[in-house]
């Protein structure tokens, strides 16, 4: 994991634990593809399924740290692109094999998913919404900065889009972005911040487009070595 995804790591639960691989070879051109009008964006609310709508307004409205950051374009096809958010451990586990360092992420099964480090620290989430393009995690947990540190509590809340720019048969231009809302009623995380100072933002906005990175790096991968793509996303090995 990078240092600046370690950092907000162990200050807000590094963007729900995703980010922790580099981005992968360069997307790939496409041949004159035919524009995609992008579909209208419905309201956070609407998106988010009513069991975690309150706990989702609760993290946005008062965040203790919010960023946003775009990704580079990606290039795929839309279904396998879809699959890889919906199986962020197989993403970790296909950067593993190909040498790049990166976290382990556990599929906890019913959609959640678990972030641990040395430290003791853990955080898990889950899709707690969809619209068109796009999906909403929701993740609770704690994080410490050392084994002796004080675990600090963490929600986040984490808005991915990935609208189409244009698609040709089956395969598609993406434009990734995250917008990242973190809180934590910890008085260390807020020391934490203090100490930081100006460095907090550019930090979280590192991390949030790591995430991206994290996914749009494999599926640029995986589009440009189809032949790679079964041994690389495929379940552990016994």
């Amino acid at each position: 994991m990078s240092r600046a995804s370690r950092a907000l790591g162990v200050l807000l639960g590094g963007a729900v634990g995703a980010a922790g691989a580099h981005a992968g070879p360069p997307a790939p051109a496409m041949p004159a593809p035919a524009a995609v009008a992008p579909a209208a964006r419905p309201t956070l609310a609407d998106s988010v399924r009513p069991e975690f709508r309150d706990a989702v307004t609760a993290v946005v409205r008062q965040p203790t740290i919010t960023t946003r950051a775009a990704g580079e374009p990606v290039v795929c096809t839309v279904a396998v692109y879809e699959w890889l958010f919906d199986h962020p451990d197989r993403v970790a586990l296909a950067w593993q094999r190909l040498k790049v360092p990166a976290i382990t992420i556990t599929d906890l099964g019913g959609g959640r998913f678990a972030w641990t480090d040395e430290n003791g620290s853990e955080v898990v989430w889950q899709t707690v919404g969809t619209f068109p393009d796009g999906r909403v995690w929701y993740a609770t947990g704690k994080v410490k900065a050392g084994r002796l540190a004080p675990a600090i509590p963490v929600q986040g809340v984490i808005v991915v889009s990935h609208p189409r720019k244009a698609e040709k048969d089956g395969v598609a231009v993406f434009a990734p972005s995250a917008q990242a809302y973190l809180h934590s009623d910890s008085r260390a995380a807020n020391l934490a911040l203090r100490a930081l100072g100006p460095q907090a933002p550019k930090l979280a906005e590192d991390a949030a487009g790591q995430l991206l990175d994290f996914f749009g790096g494999m599926a640029n991968h995986v589009q440009q070595n189809p032949k790679d793509a079964d041994a690389l996303l495929g379940p552990p090995r016994k």
